[in-house]
């Protein structure tokens, strides 16, 4: 349906600040259901469209935006959520901040593009859940590397006796623990919801390919439906090389964008160091290229984009990927 009136939403912790494009109005209510019911009755005796005909954008701003993202979905209004990112550069130079001129200025973004606006597709509880304790996993493994590094820094100057090196051995355990715990639910997670545990194991046919990277692939493509192909996806780690070229003067290389997600370039990075270590294909196309006078790091990327194409075929073909290196002649 054609987009006649849109609605640009700033979401705060408690607040959520409204704005109505068209018509140019203005209203604040409270971040949680009630509000959210207010809101939408409001914007529909405000506005001289069917409301159906109306469509919602705000910032993704993580568990701020969850709720009010649940019960869009779950009352069947299109909205979209859009990067902060995506929309700061929207707005150009900006002087001071205020959340009805930001609701304002969403509206506006959203008018603008209302003809290539797409609606949100909420992820399955699953994968929301899935999201959520992958992100509680990465801050235990940082805290314990801070022990680890900080036990192994007094252990070589001689000052890890007593307490200090006590607590320490007792925090490492402790978030051991913790971590294995959250690793076991997250198994138990893929097990328990069919397409998932499909597309886990197709993910992780790979050579190369671990089960926290398949994980993350999935959590960042919302189970396959983001992304057509490895093409695509490979922009938003930061892996997909982009032209360097303008008029006569510039001939650059090309290179990768420094706007990525580096948590899934990371993940990425150690997918191709593993598979040019173990993986005697990988190890084959990493010799001869370097062999040839290639660089290095450049060498490195083509295998990260290598790995992504074959875990996007395997699941798009519904098939494991297929090691054909041990068929070799």
């Amino acid at each position: 349906m054609k987009i006649k009136e849109t609605v640009g939403i700033d979401v705060s912790k408690l607040t959520i600040d409204v704005f109505i494009h068209g018509r140019q109005l203005h209203k604040q209510f409270k971040n949680n259901n009630e509000g959210f019911a207010s809101m939408v009755a409001w914007v529909r005796d405000s506005i001289h469209v069917p409301i159906e005909e109306v469509h919602i954008c705000f910032e993704h701003t993580g568990l701020y935006s969850l709720p009010l993202s649940v019960y869009l979905t779950e009352n069947k209004h299109p909205f979209s959520m859009i990067s902060g990112l995506e929309l700061k550069r929207s707005q150009g130079l900006k002087r001071g901040k205020d959340d009805k001129v930001d609701a304002g200025a969403i509206a506006l973004y959203a008018y603008r593009r209302r003809e290539e606006l797409k609606p949100y597709v909420l992820p399955s509880t699953s994968l929301l859940e899935l999201r959520k304790l992958l992100s509680l996993r990465d801050k235990l493994v940082r805290q314990r590397a801070g022990y680890k590094v900080s036990s192994g820094e007094a252990r070589c100057a001689g000052n890890d006796g007593g307490i200090f090196g006590e607590v320490h051995q007792e925090m490492i355990k402790a978030l051991d623990k913790e971590v294995g715990k959250l690793e076991k639910r997250l198994r138990e997670i893929i097990k328990g919801d069919k397409l998932l545990d499909e597309q886990f194991k197709l993910v992780s046919s790979v050579k190369g390919v671990g089960e926290q990277t398949s994980m993350y692939i999935i959590v960042y493509t919302n189970a396959f439906t983001l992304f057509d192909d490895s093409r695509k996806f490979a922009s938003y780690p930061g892996i997909a090389p982009f032209p360097n070229r303008s008029g006569t003067s510039i001939r650059g290389r090309d290179s990768v964008s420094p706007m990525a997600n580096l948590k899934m370039k990371s993940l990425l990075s150690n997918c191709a160091t593993s598979a040019i270590t173990c993986n005697p294909e990988m190890t084959e196309y990493y010799e001869r290229r370097l062999a040839s006078g290639k660089d290095k790091m450049s060498t490195i990327n083509v295998v990260r984009n290598k790995l992504l194409g074959r875990v996007f075929a395997a699941v798009k073909r519904g098939t494991p990927y297929v090691d054909t290196m041990k068929y070799k002649g």
